[in-house]
């Protein structure tokens, strides 16, 4: 049950990352990569390519956190502009894709708080949004599994995209999310056993 609702996440992630992006994200990004390809050092280049390979998995992180395509690209574009000014922080061999999920995340939970919005789903309009990718939507099994995500509290979601669809190590994703492993280990956890129950996994399981 586990492996299945693994699989069918990094099919929707897989799905969403495999997307043309915007023309004004493909103009941000050329005009940061000819910005980067101006630095001299090797370490300015490696962080031009770690950047550039980041850019789907954002844009997919942040369209599973319930916010439509056009936020999405505005959450990726400010956090590949904040990444590009503090890159001086970034320490080189640690794991980028955390780093930028953290600033995407920190980003997005600024703006709620700024715009005093309620992030819990009391109405459905986050199920709503959580919808799979075109290429997807065929696969009954993914539809299942995408709109049941809409009904998980945000951190028990968030920490499973994390795991289960970006397939981030539970100490990375800790990170991300600024709490303990344990408390990683327990949400996702906790966000799988929902999914399981929602879906009829278990009885399924069971007969």
């Amino acid at each position: 049950m586990r492996d299945h609702i693994g699989a069918e996440l990094r099919a929707a992630y897989a799905g969403f990352e495999a997307g043309d992006l915007p023309g004004r994200m493909l103009d941000l990004l050329s005009r940061l990569d000819g910005a980067l390809s101006r630095e001299a050092a090797a370490a300015g280049a490696a962080f031009r390519d770690g950047l550039m390979s980041a850019v789907p998995g954002l844009r997919a992180f942040a369209l599973s956190l319930g916010v439509d395509a056009t936020q999405a690209e505005d959450l990726v574009q400010e956090t590949l502009m904040k990444a590009w000014a503090n890159q001086h922080r970034f320490q080189s061999g640690t794991n980028l894709m955390a780093w930028l999920c953290t600033i995407l995340r920190n980003h997005f939970y600024t703006e709620c708080r700024k715009r005093r919005r309620e992030v819990e789903d009391a109405d459905g309009a986050l199920a709503a949004k959580l919808t799979a990718p075109a290429a997807q939507e065929h696969g009954s099994d993914l539809r299942a599994v995408w709109e049941h995500l809409g009904g998980l509290p945000p951190l028990q979601r968030e920490a499973l995209m994390l795991v289960a669809a970006r397939g981030m190590t539970y100490e990375a994703a800790a990170e991300v999310m600024g709490c303990q492993v344990g408390t990683m280990k327990s949400r996702v956890s906790r966000a799988r056993s929902f999914l399981v129950e929602s879906l009829g996994l278990a009885e399924t399981s069971a007969a």
